[in-house]
């Protein structure tokens, strides 16, 4: 793929990403076929940061984790009432990690 258009999803799309995947995203998609582009621009990335917010307003009813994929783990979130505050809490330390985590498999799918 052409590197221009690489480094611009790079700098429109690298806040979704943990840092230590930056390179390994920019080198598949420098190796990647130009057919796929428009597959790629299309994906929907979760912002980690309105991840953030919602786990502070809805965290303890599991709605953080329902949001990022993780379906078991919010049931399990709504019916204890977050842990009992617990996992609230640890949640909004990680939410934004685990949301870019998500992002980060969501296109590595698309680039196999």
């Amino acid at each position: 793929m052409d590197a221009q258009k690489v480094d611009m999803f790079m700098m429109a799309n690298g806040k979704y990403f943990e840092s230590h995947f930056l390179m390994q995203i920019r080198e598949s998609l420098l190796k990647l076929d130009d057919s796929k582009w428009p597959m790629i621009q299309i994906l929907d990335f979760k912002d980690p940061t309105t991840m953030l917010i919602v786990s502070l307003l809805g965290g303890s009813l599991g709605i953080d984790r329902f949001l990022v994929g993780d379906v078991g783990l919010g049931v399990v979130k709504l019916i204890t009432c977050g842990g009992l505050g617990i996992w609230t809490i640890v949640d909004w330390f990680l939410i934004s990690g685990i949301a870019r985590e998500k992002n980060a498999e969501k296109l590595f799918m698309q680039l196999r």
